[in-house]
């Protein structure tokens, strides 16, 4: 919290009702947030007011925020004007930045015998050669990676011929996307006519490479090169394929920017797609740290097409916001002529957009490690459990037992939506004897937070709280488990999973009675899922455990060999088999063992000795 909390909003209370740009300094003074406001008082004070609604980069920036001052202008225009170029003279810590690349896009062939094929964002002098330059980047990627992938040519970080026949073919080479000359059974005429061809491609495009390719596989036909034909063809057909691709959108797209913003937990992705010529011509895509909804849009389109010098008659945004009039009016001056802002709400338009923000989501999704869909099904599991955020780690609990003996319980980690194994854990309850899944659950619970509040790392491990504990059990389980939490003073979302007659999780049950998941969602299979992994977890180290002790019931009926002997014969020979098949001097030299105990030990398994 910061402490000038008070002063500073009573100084923003004091503030008029008047559009204007307002400056947040830090302790050293050093501009750390700039804004604008249509009505100063009103969104300046919204900072220094309750923090329980701020996003945890508002919090942060608010706790370090020492003063601020602020300039009246006469439109809210004129405000959007002089933040603007206030942003881009100070560079605050908490606005969004983006960095002014006005380069271009080259393809690079790098230099000798060997070269590969690559992109580059600007020319270099490396002896390189360099095609170019284009506009979009994401053209060139696209281009010389389907370059790459038809013409076999290498990717890797490999020098050639440095490295012949030092290692073995990576995967591309098994999946025919690479010719592997790393072996050292490629030879360079057959390297550099591949090279040659997918230049060709790059150049010219599929129809005219497919010519050339077509004459190429002719003339080594009337040759009698069938080899040399045969691979040419399967370059042709490769280029084909690549060529069927659908890359015309509709006729009727316009030539425009359509822009969507995905929000999950803290963090915004931004999606840029490019239309020119009924074409996806470019895309892009930013992360931030999310702050205030309210005004982040604009900021970053602001800083957006601060740094484009090409503004596109035509924007789509998938929502709309205060200052879009302002956004749109400073967009037309910048271009010479009208620029439309709109958000589509139907139509082909509104498909476009639709497709921005699903791609917006995927790019957030693996930037976090998981997939669109997963993240769908984390989302649904959100809305059907009333939930405040996404459930991005989850813990689940079962218990195992055989008549009460062996306790023992397993917890399991999903990390959006995928199970994180590194996080699984087992346990061995300690507290009683006998069969009582309640209790043991609610001693499991209560191990594990002890080790939250001994964890120095707040951020993984047993030192990070979940956002969702799922349980292998109904409401007695959830009760028992619930009264450990509150006892330990632990806010955590707490659900139990309640199975079917087929062992499938038929609904989820908290405070407020059961929730009834439908067979038919995807929810359903990621819970089943779920509760089965748990099940297989704690039961396999159960297993183990019996085994285990039947072991050892079996070497302490050997004469001189206790409990602790065979533990100690077991975690060294690591099975019962090892042991039966070691020598006696293996056995004389085992930890804890004397002779005459070792002796026994051979004895007892080579009884064809004694005879």
């Amino acid at each position: 919290m910061n402490p000038k909390m008070q002063q500073l909003r009573k100084k923003a209370m004091a503030l008029p009702l008047l559009p204007g740009v307002y400056i947040m300094h830090g302790k050293s003074g050093e501009i750390i947030y700039i804004g604008k406001a249509k009505a100063l008082k009103n969104r300046v004070s919204q900072y220094f007011g309750s923090q329980n609604n701020h996003a945890e980069k508002v919090r942060r920036m608010v706790d370090n925020v020492d003063d601020f001052e602020y300039i009246i202008t006469d439109s809210e225009f004129e405000a959007l004007i002089l933040e603007c170029s206030l942003i881009k003279q100070h560079t605050p810590k908490y606005n969004i930045l983006l960095k002014d690349d006005k380069g271009y896009s080259y393809i690079k062939l790098s230099a000798g015998d060997w070269g590969k094929l690559s992109y580059a964002l600007q020319k270099s002098d490396d002896g390189a050669q360099y095609i170019g330059p284009y506009k979009s980047s994401y053209y060139v990627k696209s281009a010389v990676e389907e370059a790459n992938k038809i013409f076999m040519l290498p990717t890797c970080n490999r020098r050639f011929p440095q490295d012949f026949r030092k290692g073995r073919p990576c995967l591309n080479y098994h999946i025919k996307q690479c010719m592997a000359p790393c072996t050292g059974r490629v030879k360079l005429k057959d390297y550099k006519e591949s090279l040659a061809q997918a230049l060709d491609f790059l150049k010219g495009g599929s129809s005219n490479s497919i010519k050339q390719l077509t004459a190429q596989m002719e003339e080594a036909a009337e040759n009698l090169e069938f080899e040399r034909a045969a691979r040419i063809r399967d370059k042709i057909n490769a280029v084909k394929k690549m060529g069927d691709k659908q890359k015309v959108v509709a006729n009727r797209v316009l030539d425009e920017d359509v822009v969507a913003s995905f929000t999950d937990n803290g963090k915004i992705c931004f999606q840029v797609f490019r239309f020119e010529g009924g074409r996806l011509f470019d895309r892009e895509s930013f992360i931030f740290d999310s702050g205030d909804s309210e005004s982040e849009y604009e900021e970053f389109l602001l800083g957006y097409y601060t740094i484009r010098n090409d503004i596109p008659k035509n924007i789509a945004i998938d929502r709309g916001f205060d200052g879009i009039d302002a956004i749109s009016q400073w967009l037309s001056e910048k271009r010479g002529n009208k620029v439309n802002v709109t958000v589509p709400q139907r139509g082909e338009q509104a498909q476009l957009v639709s497709m921005c923000r699903s791609n917006a989501a995927e790019a957030l999704a693996q930037k976090k490690g998981a997939t669109v869909r997963e993240f769908g099904v984390l989302e649904e599991l959100k809305e059907t459990l009333g939930l405040e955020k996404l459930p991005e780690y989850i813990e689940s609990y079962d218990i195992s037992n055989l008549a009460g003996t062996e306790n023992v319980a397993g917890m399991i980690v999903y990390k959006n939506g995928k199970p994180l194994k590194s996080a699984y854990r087992k346990f061995k309850i300690k507290g009683f004897e006998g069969q009582d899944d309640y209790a043991s659950m609610a001693e499991v619970i209560s191990r594990r937070f002890d080790e939250y509040y001994k964890a120095d790392n707040k951020s993984e491990g047993f030192g990070r709280l979940p956002d969702l504990i799922l349980l292998d059990g109904g409401k007695g389980q959830v009760a028992a488990v619930k009264q450990v939490l509150e006892k330990m003073n632990i806010t955590v979302p707490l659900f139990g999973m309640v199975k079917d007659d087929r062992h499938r999780t038929r609904a989820v049950t908290g405070d407020g009675g059961e929730i009834a998941i439908s067979s038919k969602r995807a929810l359903f299979t990621f819970l089943s899922k779920m509760q089965d992994e748990v099940h297989r977890f704690a039961i396999g180290y159960h297993h183990a455990r019996r085994s285990k002790n039947t072991f050892k019931s079996s070497l302490t009926n050997i004469d001189g060999v206790g409990e602790v002997r065979a533990k100690s014969l077991l975690k060294y020979f690591r099975t019962i088999d090892n042991i039966s098949k070691a020598d006696l001097e293996e056995l004389e030299n085992a930890p804890k063992m004397t002779k005459d105990t070792a002796l026994a030990v051979y004895k007892y398994f080579h009884l064809e000795d004694k005879e």
